[in-house]
């Protein structure tokens, strides 16, 4: 399947600094990957390359088989960044409305936009009395326009609220179905943890590390914590029978091992039997993988 977006040794330099150094990827149609790094990893560089607003130093970028900027894929690709700002004295439907004249769109089809993302009912007031999550909501309309193939997203539920955020996502999930390929900037690991296929963790403008969660749990290595409730009357024997365990004030016994100890260590937390009322594992979360990598990387 022929990539939505490929990126082979991307570099760029601001006279002696490198932004970004070697970078290679490629994001498939129907992709959902997040790109995670602190701030001044080179993220923003990245997005502005793959838009055309600033050309790499060397390497090669396709978006959508076309070059960065090019008429070809400007058509094809869609960016709402972290701050939206619209005309405050337009209506959100008349913003959208001259949104899609631009992009040589039929302008009747400004309400069901503002409908897909939650703003039918604010269509008609001005921009300038829209909260920022309403706001962004707006700059999501406009970035669907044209049934773009590739998404290119920055902070992008920056504002919203959690209802909001879960709508957003659901979009996105319903556009990947459909095959737009999604490049999602954040620092809201837990929201992208579930709803992301692939992860890219950028650090001093290198790829430090990428794959699927689960891949990256595996590469990173991390102990995998456990949460063993005892049944009542059962706390102190079990406390004695798990060395390293330590005692909550709640009662609850945690231990950490590590993931190629994990299925021993259950298979003996099963053999307890009725000594154990209940049982969480807790594998790492994709903020201790982000943190492992950038702190490996000297962050």
């Amino acid at each position: 399947m022929t990539p939505t977006l490929k990126i082979s040794q991307l570099t760029k330099r601001f006279g002696t600094v490198d932004a970004l150094s070697d970078v290679s990827f490629e994001v498939g149609p129907g992709m959902r990957v997040a790109l995670l790094g602190h701030n001044g990893a080179g993220k923003s560089t990245m997005m502005k390359i793959i838009l055309g607003l600033i050309p790499a130093t060397s390497g090669d970028v396709s978006v959508c088989g076309a070059a960065p900027g090019s008429g070809q894929a400007r058509t094809q690709v869609a960016y709402l960044p972290e701050n939206v700002a619209f005309h405050p004295a337009l209506t959100g439907e008349e913003q959208i409305r001259f949104f899609l004249s631009l992009r040589g769109e039929n302008p009747s089809q400004a309400i069901d936009l503002l409908s897909r993302v939650g703003l039918r009912d604010a269509a008609r007031r001005r921009i300038g009395t829209y909260s920022k999550g309403m706001r962004q909501r707006v700059g999501l309309a406009q970035a669907l326009i044209g049934r773009p193939r590739l998404l290119v997203l920055d902070e992008p539920t920056s504002g919203l609220d959690p209802v909001s955020r879960r709508d957003f996502y659901a979009l996105l999930d319903g556009l990947a179905a459909e095959g737009a390929a999604i490049l999602l900037s954040s620092h809201a690991l837990t929201e992208v943890e579930a709803r992301t296929d692939r992860i890219l963790i950028v650090s001093k403008g290198r790829l430090v590390a990428t794959g699927t969660l689960p891949e990256l749990r595996h590469e990173a290595a991390l102990p995998v914590a456990m949460l063993v409730t005892p049944a009542p009357g059962e706390g102190a024997s079990l406390l004695a029978d798990l060395p390293g365990a330590e005692a909550g004030t709640d009662g609850i016994l945690r231990l950490t091992c590590p993931q190629a100890e994990k299925l021993a260590l259950l298979a003996r937390i099963a053999g307890f039997g009725d000594r154990v009322a209940d049982l969480d594992v807790i594998p790492p979360s994709l903020e201790d993988i982000y943190s492992h990598f950038s702190r490996r990387d000297g962050q």
